[in-house]
């Protein structure tokens, strides 16, 4: 528990030029989306390796990385957004219906994304096997089994995001890397869900 909870100051550990590259990841996210998740798996296997925020390199395992984060991603987000324009009419259109729509959907798209995805990531990061990112079935299965840890982790990648979205803009931070930061808190209390020692995971 008390490696999640340092969740919060291990973004810190990173030196100003991996913020500035994250930071501008975040700025171009349509063009940089892969790179940027493919960096929040890299940065999840060093947290689980008890090292700091890795050094941004562009290599084939990230860009690959990237990809199949990005995909099931997507996979998630699909029966949602297929949902949104039926229930947007049901809510009589219009900007305000679609807007309540919108927001209802991630809500409900993030509660399924904090049930699948921390123990997906961290089983992924850990094996190097996409098979772990997909196995939704598994995933699901290590709630229960380790509820009180993945209960913590949920509470910090919740606050992060809390703290990335709101309270960094308001202190003139700036939301861009509040939402880097968002990700390196949320890599590393998903790290607590599969930490090891130094090792070499397989690809």
């Amino acid at each position: 528990m008390h490696q999640v909870a340092s969740s919060f100051s291990w973004p810190f550990r990173a030196p100003l030029t991996r913020w500035v590259v994250g930071a501008l990841c975040v700025l171009l996210l349509p063009l940089l989306f892969v790179p940027l998740l493919g960096y929040a798996i890299a940065a999840t296997r060093a947290a689980e390796r008890d090292e700091g925020p890795p050094p941004w390199v562009i290599t084939r395992r990230l860009l690959v990385d990237g990809f199949w984060a990005a995909l099931v991603v997507a996979l998630t987000v699909l029966p949602f957004a297929l949902v949104l324009p039926w229930l947007a009419h049901v809510l009589h259109g219009g900007l305000i219906g679609t807007a309540i729509a919108l927001f209802v959907l991630l809500f409900f798209w993030g509660l399924l994304a904090l049930l699948l995805l921390p123990h997906a990531t961290a089983a992924f990061a850990a094996s190097g096997r996409p098979v772990d990112m997909f196995n939704f079935a598994a995933s699901a299965r290590r709630v229960p089994d380790d509820f009180a840890t993945w209960n913590v982790v949920v509470a910090a990648i919740v606050t992060g995001w809390a703290i990335g979205l709101a309270c960094a803009a308001l202190l003139c931070v700036g939301v861009v890397p509040g939402i880097f930061y968002a990700i390196l808190v949320s890599a590393h209390a998903t790290a607590a869900l599969d930490r090891q020692g130094p090792h070499s995971s397989a690809r």
